[in-house]
């Protein structure tokens, strides 16, 4: 009898994952979606602004993280000065870069979504 107990008792558990698991998907169907395009709009803005900032405007990174809109805190930017361009990240979710072109301005690179 503690056998069949013990079964049934693994069988609700392996329900409660398995629901647990179904729900969480669903949440994530339903707004992941937008954090994502939240994230990609967010660091191609702050890879565009940082790098006019550092190499139209001629400021320090230092100096430029001031220009930053409030809730950009997550975005992380890197400068590349051989390449002149700034790349924007927000945690693995999202990232984007955008480069100097004489004549242009800082331009966004391409990214694949």
């Amino acid at each position: 009898m503690a056998t069949r107990k013990s079964g049934t008792r693994a069988r609700r558990w392996v329900l409660i994952v398995i629901v647990v698991a179904a729900l969480a998907a669903l949440a994530w169907w339903r707004w992941g979606g937008g954090l994502r395009d939240d994230a990609t709009a967010g660091t191609a803005y702050m890879a565009r602004v940082a790098c006019s900032c550092r190499y139209v405007g001629g400021r320090s990174m230092e100096d430029c993280e001031k220009d930053r809109l409030a809730g950009m805190e997550i975005i992380r930017l890197s400068d590349d000065p051989q390449f002149r361009s700034v790349t924007a990240s927000a945690y693995g979710i999202a990232s984007a870069t955008a480069s100097y072109r004489e004549g242009y301005g800082c331009v966004l690179e391409e990214w694949e979504g």
